[in-house]
C-alpha cells in the first residue's frame, strides 16, 4: 500500500528519495511528498497524484531540498480524502513523520492532544503521531526516547520514519505490523517499505523484526527490541535479479504475462531433476519430510488472487492424494474464531509475504497450538515477514512483479502448489510411482505449453473489442476451471473497471441466468475434460437466452464459432494442469479490454500491490 523512503547520508538525498518513490509506484497511492532538513529547517513538498507531480514541484526550487537527511512517502488514502493536506510527511514543530499502516485509536489520542492545544491540519491518523512525539520531546529532548515512549500509546499496525531539525544527522524508524527494511551503505543509511526502492543505492539490507525501533546515522545503525539493543543480520542480494523495467512492452502487466513461461520454468527447476528421467529432486523439501509425513489435513489461508490459487490446490490435494483441504479468505478466517485440527498443514499464500490479514491469521492459528501443526509460506519474497514466521518456505520464483494485477505470481503459485501436492503424496505414499511420474512429465512440458498459449494474443485482442463498451460480464467454469473463472473476473474488474463475476457454470440456474441478455458477455473456460459435456449444456442455456458467448476451448473440442458464439482455441493440455494454461487467455483478455478502455493498467485506481493493512 503506502510507500516509505528515508535517508541519512553525506550526499544530497532529494533525488534518492524521489527515485525510491518512483520505484514504489507499483504499490498503489494517491499522493506523494517529501521532507528534507536543510539550513536548520524542514523543507516539505506534497502533491496529489503521481510521483512525477512531486518531482516537478521540487524542480521549481531544487536548492531547498539539497539536504543530507530526509523522508518521503506515497500515500494510499485511509483516513481522509486524497488531498495535499492529508499527504505525508506530517509535521509538528520541527518534527516530520511518514507512516504506513493505521493507528486505530487515533480519535482518542487526537482529543487528548487538542485539549493540550495542538491544532490539526489534516484528517489523518498520522498527524497524531507527529504531535505525540513533539509533546514528549519538549519534556525530554531525546528523539529516540520520545519515539520509544509513544509507541505503547499507539494501537494498530504501522511503520514509521521520523526526523527532527534538532537532530539533523538522525533518522528514527519503527516497524510494528507493517514491512520496513534498512538499506546499509558506506557513509549513508536508508529505510524503505520495500528493498526495491533502494536498489539504486545499495544491495545490503537489514530486515527489522516486529516491534523493532532503530536509530540511523550516516555511520551507524542501532536497533532496539523491548528497550535492549540487538543485532540484526545484514543480507546481501543480487540487485540484477530484483531490477525490473518494461523493456519493449507498453505495460508491466503485459511484460509479466509474457514472462510466465520462464518464471514457471524457474519454479519447476527448484523441484524437478532434469536427468534422463525427469523426477522430483531428492533435496526438494527434504529436511521437512518428517513434518509433511505427519500431516492429515490442509488449511489454506490467502487473499485475492492467492485465494484463487488455493482453491485450485484444494482440488489437487483432495482428488490426487485424498488429503482433506479447506481454503479460506484470511480476512474472514481470522475473525470467526476458527478451529484448526491437529496435524494440519497451514499454507499461507501471499505474493509479497506482507499481506496483513494473512499474517494475522497465521499468528492466530499458531496461538491455538494444535498438535502437529506445520506452517508453510508460499511466497515470492524470501525475506518477507511471512517467510520468517513459518516452519517451511516454498518459494515462487516469479521475479519482481510490478503490475498491481497479479499474473506470473499466480501461475508460479499454482506450479509450486502442484509440486507440494506431489511431494506430500510421495512422502505419505498416497500416489503410485506411475501416477507421480506421469504428472511430473506433464509439468515438464508446461513452459513450452505456456509459450504456445501466448500465441493467442492476437485473436484475444480482436475478441476484446466486443467488451469495450460493456458494463458487466460473467465468467463460467466447472471443476478445476471454476477458480480460474473467479480469477478471470477479478482481473477484468481490477484493470478495466467492468463489473465482472465468476461462477461455477452449474450454478447458472440458481440465479445468474437472470442476468443473461444480449448485452451481457459470458466468458467460458472450456477445456475438453471430464466436465466438458455438462459445460456445453450450460452454454446452451446461455445461448437460448440470446447471451453472447466468448469461449476459450481446447483444440480437440472441435468447437466452431457461430452467431453470438466466439471461440478461441487453446492448446490441449492434461486436465489436471489446465488451470495454469487457461490463466493466460483470461489475463490477456483483461489486459486488452483495459487498454481499449484507456484505464491505468499497471496502477488501477483505488488498488495497491501489497495490502499491508486490514
Amino acid at each position: 500500500m503506502c510507500g516509505i523512503v528515508g535517508a541519512v547520508a553525506e550526499r544530497n538525498i532529494a533525488n534518492i528519495l524521489l527515485e525510491g518513490l518512483k520505484r514504489l509506484e507499483y504499490r498503489g497511492y494517491d499522493s506523494a511528498g517529501l521532507t528534507v532538513i536543510r539550513d536548520g529547517a524542514l523543507h516539505r513538498e506534497r502533491q496529489v497524484g503521481k510521483v512525477q507531480a512531486l518531482v516537478d514541484a521540487v524542480a521549481i526550487n531544487p536548492e531547498f531540498f539539497d539536504g543530507h537527511t530526509g523522508i518521503a512517502h506515497t500515500r494510499w488514502a485511509t483516513h481522509g480524502e486524497p488531498a495535499q493536506r492529508n499527504a505525508h510527511p506530517h509535521v509538528s514543530g520541527k518534527i516530520a513523520v511518514v507512516h504506513n499502516g493505521i493507528v486505530e485509536n487515533y480519535a482518542e489520542l487526537k482529543e487528548t492532544l487538542m485539549a493540550k492545544g495542538y491544532e490539526f491540519t489534516s484528517q489523518t491518523d498520522t498527524e497524531v503521531v507527529a504531535h505525540l512525539i513533539h509533546d514528549i520531546y519538549k519534556q525530554n529532548p531525546d528523539l529516540l526516547e520520545a519515539v520509544r515512549t509513544i509507541i505503547p500509546l499507539l494501537h494498530g499496525a504501522f511503520a514509521l520514519g521520523i526526523v527532527h531539525v534538532d537532530c539533523p544527522d538522525e533518522l528514527i524508524t519503527v516497524r510494528l505490523g507493517s514491512p520496513l527494511v534498512i538499506g546499509v551503505g558506506i557513509g549513508e543509511n536508508f529505510i524503505a517499505s520495500d528493498q526495491l526502492a533502494l536498489l539504486p543505492v545499495t544491495n545490503r539490507f537489514m530486515y527489522l523484526e516486529e516491534g523493532d525501533i532503530a536509530k540511523l546515522t550516516r555511520s551507524s545503525i542501532q536497533v532496539y527490541a523491548d528497550g535492549i539493543e540487538v543485532k540484526r543480520q545484514i543480507h546481501e542480494i543480487d540487485a540484477a535479479q530484483h531490477n525490473a523495467d518494461k523493456g519493449e512492452f507498453k505495460h508491466y502487466m503485459l511484460k509479466e504475462i509474457y514472462e510466465q513461461p520462464d518464471a514457471v520454468a524457474r519454479t519447476l527447476e527448484m523441484a524437478l531433476d532434469k536427468g534422463e528421467n525427469v523426477k522430483l529432486r531428492d533435496d526438494f523439501l527434504q529436511r521437512h519430510e518428517t513434518q509433511l509425513k505427519g500431516i492429515k489435513s490442509v488449511q489454506i489461508i490467502a487473499c485475492g488472487t492467492s485465494y484463487h490459487s488455493g482453491l485450485v490446490a484444494k482440488y489437487w490435494f483432495e482428488s490426487l492424494i485424498r488429503v482433506p483441504c479447506s481454503v479460506e479468505v484470511a480476512s474472514e478466517f481470522r475473525y470467526r474464531n476458527p478451529v484448526v485440527v491437529d496435524h494440519s498443514l497451514v499454507i499461507c499464500i501471499s505474493q509479497s509475504g506482507e499481506t496483513a490479514d494473512t499474517l494475522s491469521a497465521l499468528r492466530d492459528t499458531q496461538k491455538q497450538s494444535p498438535t502437529g501443526l506445520v506452517s508453510l509460506a508460499l511466497c515470492n519474497v524470501p525475506t518477507s515477514s511471512l517467510v520468517r514466521e513459518t516452519d517451511i518456505f516454498l518459494p515462487t520464483l516469479a521475479g519482481p512483479e510490478i503490475g498491481v494485477a497479479s499474473t506470473k505470481a499466480f501461475t508460479t503459485q499454482l506450479v509450486a502448489l502442484m509440486l507440494l501436492v506431489l511431494k506430500v503424496g510421495a512422502v505419505q505414499q498416497r500416489m503410485s510411482e506411475e501416477r507421480l511420474s506421469t504428472l511430473i512429465g506433464e509439468l515438464h512440458q508446461l513452459p513450452g505449453q505456456l509459450y504456445n498459449s501466448l500465441n493467442l494474443d492476437a485473436p484475444i485482442k480482436t475478441m476484446s473489442e466486443h467488451f469495450e463498451d460493456k458494463k458487466s460480464c460473467l465468467f463460467l467454469g466447472r471443476g478445476l476451471q471454476f477458480p480460474i473463472a473467479l480469477e478471470g473476473a477479478l482481473k477484468l474488474k481490477e484493470i478495466s473497471y467492468i463489473h465482472a463475476e465468476g461462477y461455477a457454470a452449474g450454478e447458472l440456474k440458481h440465479g445468474p441466468l437472470a442476468l443473461v441478455d444480449k448485452d451481457m458477455p459470458i466468458v467460458v473456460l472450456a477445456p475438453k475434460d471430464s466436465m466438458f459435456d455438462k459445460l456445453k449444456a450450460n452454454m446452451q442455456e446461455v445461448h437460448a437466452r440470446h447471451g453472447e458467448l466468448f469461449v476459450f476451448a481446447s483444440e480437440s473440442s472441435q468447437m466452431v464459432a457461430e452467431d453470438r458464439l466466439h471461440v478461441v482455441h487453446v492448446p490441449d493440455v492434461c486436465e489436471i494442469l489446465a488451470p495454469i494454461i487457461y490463466s493466460v487467455p483470461v489475463q490477456l483478455l483483461s489486459y486488452h479490454v483495459a487498454v481499449l478502455r484507456g484505464t491505468d493498467v499497471d496502477q488501477p485506481r483505488n488498488l495497491a500491490k501489497s495490502v499491508t493493512v486490514e
